[in-house]
């Protein structure tokens, strides 16, 4: 009987140390598959910047300047009185814009044209034009209202257009951060931008889909002042704003390789060569149209790999063939641990 027991726990104890060795490796090769879905990501902006800049001859001019100009013309909209205010240090102390951090399309910039076409498009003037407050008190800054409940236009936003012969037209839309429900994941590590830890989209058979860039809240580069900008919560622009915007929007190569991520979109998708779905199972088709108000395109500090990009190259290769030893390894112990588990039997 002793016997017996001893061979029992020689056994419960190799088993273990299969199972602990499956454990190690199936670790080992999950980090991997992060390190190459990681630099394939990288490679797949680097592709589609590299293909936009050679389709059109040269780098997009939309500048941040350019974005300003946009909203300037929208003389009679809130957005445009707004950034005329914004631009005259005399009148910039007044109560409406000190808690006011800016209009949406003038807080980030991204790395393509085409992106800031379709990104533009996707949130739709009205939201490009909306004007970002810290907090409530900063909302009923802007408009103010008689005892009746009425608008006063000599008072807010409409009181500065009226002094300068413009008047705000229509509606328009306002952000308040106070209010927004932020991000409530960490961010990736050591990113200078501050991006978002948001899992990548997978397939059942844990592959990510052909032709994925990354969500679109991760694509906007912020200048150092809106990247230092934080709310009155300590939260970032990121984390709170174009989150709340964007959420888990992905981005693809092309309209094609989105529909074939079908099953792996479920807070929207658009393309760079125009395709767009708003939600799950709610497609946007048609032909592209002139946007208004676009993101200026950044001048640099972006994190696409340029002269680098034949070495990642190597170095995603050289991962793959890391993971296919790794993954012989790992059918030879799940062989060795259920041979030994049919045996104890």
């Amino acid at each position: 009987m002793s016997k017996m027991n001893l061979n029992d726990a020689s056994m419960k104890d190799e088993i273990k140390k299969h199972e602990d060795n499956l454990k190690f490796l199936n670790s080992q090769s999950n980090q991997l598959a992060e390190s190459i879905l990681d630099l394939q990501v990288s490679l797949g902006r680097y592709h589609s910047c590299s293909v936009i800049k050679s389709d059109n001859g040269s780098d997009p001019s939309n500048t941040e300047e350019d974005t300003s100009e946009q909203i300037l013309k929208k003389e009679n909209s809130a957005a445009g009185i707004f950034c005329w205010l914004k631009a005259h240090a005399q009148t910039s102390n007044l109560a409406l814009s000190k808690d006011a951090v800016g209009v949406v399309a003038t807080l980030a910039t991204v790395e393509s044209d085409e992106f800031s076409r379709i990104l533009s498009e996707y949130l739709g003037l009205q939201t490009m034009l909306a004007i970002v407050c810290n907090t409530n008190e900063g909302v009923s800054a802007l408009e103010k209202y008689n005892p009746e409940g009425t608008i006063n236009f000599n008072a807010g936003l409409h009181g500065i257009g009226s002094s300068i012969g413009k008047g705000v037209q229509g509606r328009f839309a306002i952000i308040c951060l106070e209010d927004f429900r932020p991000f409530v994941g960490g961010f990736v590590t050591n990113d200078p931008q501050k991006k978002l830890a948001i899992p990548k989209p997978r397939f059942p058979n844990e592959e990510c889909p052909a032709g994925f860039i990354d969500y679109a809240v991760n694509m906007l580069y912020l200048d150092s002042n809106n990247l230092s900008f934080v709310t009155t919560s300590g939260l970032g622009l990121r984390e709170t704003l174009f989150y709340g915007l964007l959420s888990g929007l992905q981005v693809y190569r092309t309209q094609n390789e989105m529909m074939c991520a079908l099953p792996c979109i479920n807070e929207g998708a658009v393309s760079l060569d125009g395709g767009m779905i708003k939600k799950n199972g709610m497609f946007v088709l048609g032909g592209r149209k002139d946007v208004e108000v676009k993101f200026g395109i950044t001048s640099g500090g972006s994190n696409v790999i340029s002269s680098d990009y034949s070495q990642a190259e190597e170095v995603v290769r050289r991962l793959k063939w890391e993971s296919t030893k790794l993954a012989e390894d790992i059918r030879r112990e799940q062989q060795l641990l259920d041979d030994l588990k049919a045996t104890s039997k």
